[in-house]
């Protein structure tokens, strides 16, 4: 792929946190600005289903899938390595249903010793544009309590259960960041948070302990980009304001700078296979935003397709001049800063 050419003497380093195919779509849309943008990618590392399930289970290392999904978003020949990461396996005692990517980090997991040098190692081999880290190195579940007070552990589970969620958490809670993915957020021009899973993609980065605190300590702005459609069972009759207020529950307040909403109207044979489903476009409540403290940036995000997706070029666009903006006006109190003690 042709790499465009950097319009600053520096990139834009953005930090996009998240998981599953919500993460993995921003990233691939991010590729594209070439050397104009560094990329770091913090990944939720909580899926127990699947062939990352079977091989969390029976090897005790982390769930590679999200992991996957996103050096294919970052490799140079995305269409290529898709089909080979993304290849599984039809057939064959043991290799039923596993794609070969995972196996390829279960594999470098086990030779590396570490699962966090495996992602390090298999990211250099495979010559991807950005840098990907996962949340933490701990070998943690997610736990949730219902509104009905019942508890339920793992992602599987909880993404299934048919009553509301009121809270979610980690086990063990302590599970700690590693050091490049703090160091990332610390030099960051924006953080992203989504689009993606709000309790089960975006949400566990944000228990692991430290991250919330050097998010709010970094001179990045950070933006969420809220999901299109409720998700069954798991976010049903969520508004965006709704989205914010479960993340402001489990990270505290003050987290966000931009709210990043679709606009553009989902309507016709989309809107009416989703509906068919009980599951509807999440309601934007302009209104209840523009009370709290950060801004809302609306624009069309909607990709052509089948399914209602974000397009990867409009939502990294988005980034990208979120991005230059925190650049700018970080430079512009610097000079003020320089100004007033000269």
């Amino acid at each position: 792929m042709k790499r465009k050419p950097s319009q600053r003497p520096d990139p834009l380093r953005i930090v996009a946190i998240g998981g599953g195919t919500g993460l993995s779509t921003l990233l691939s849309g991010l590729k594209a600005h070439g050397d104009a943008v560094d990329i770091t990618a913090i990944v939720t590392v909580t899926d127990d289903g699947g062939s990352s399930g079977r091989l969390r289970r029976e090897f005790d290392i982390l769930p590679p899938g999200d992991i996957r999904n996103c050096m294919v978003a970052l490799s140079e020949d995305e269409a290529l390595l898709s089909k080979l990461f993304q290849h599984r396996f039809a057939a064959g005692r043991g290799l039923k249903g596993h794609s070969f990517g995972n196996l390829f980090l279960a594999a470098l997991t086990h030779l590396t010793g570490d699962f966090a040098q495996a992602v390090k190692v298999s990211s250099e081999v495979l010559a991807i544009a950005g840098r990907i880290f996962p949340s933490t190195s701990s070998n943690v579940t997610i736990e949730a309590d219902l509104a009905d007070g019942t508890a339920v552990a793992g992602e599987t589970k909880i993404s299934r259960a048919r009553t509301p969620i009121d809270r979610i958490r980690l086990n063990p809670a302590a599970a700690k960041p590693l050091p490049e993915a703090l160091e990332a957020i610390a030099q960051a021009d924006l953080i992203t948070f989504g689009p993606g899973s709000l309790f089960t993609s975006v949400i566990p980065n944000l228990l692991v302990d430290g991250i919330p605190r050097a998010i709010r300590r970094s001179r990045a702005r950070t933006a969420y980009f809220v999901n299109l459609m409720w998700q069954p069972w798991e976010t049903m009759h969520f508004s965006a304001a709704d989205h914010i207020l479960a993340l402001e529950r489990h990270a505290g307040p003050r987290l966000l700078d931009w709210v990043i909403v679709n606009t553009h109207p989902i309507s016709g044979a989309r809107r009416r296979r989703y509906a068919a489903e009980q599951v509807f476009p999440v309601d934007n409540d302009l209104l209840l935003l523009g009370r709290r403290s950060f801004r809302v940036l609306g624009r069309n995000l909607l990709a052509k397709s089948e399914k209602v997706r974000h397009d990867p070029t409009l939502i990294a666009a988005v980034a990208m001049e979120l991005a230059a903006q925190s650049r700018d006006e970080r430079l512009q109190r610097k000079a003020r800063s320089r100004t007033m003690n000269g």
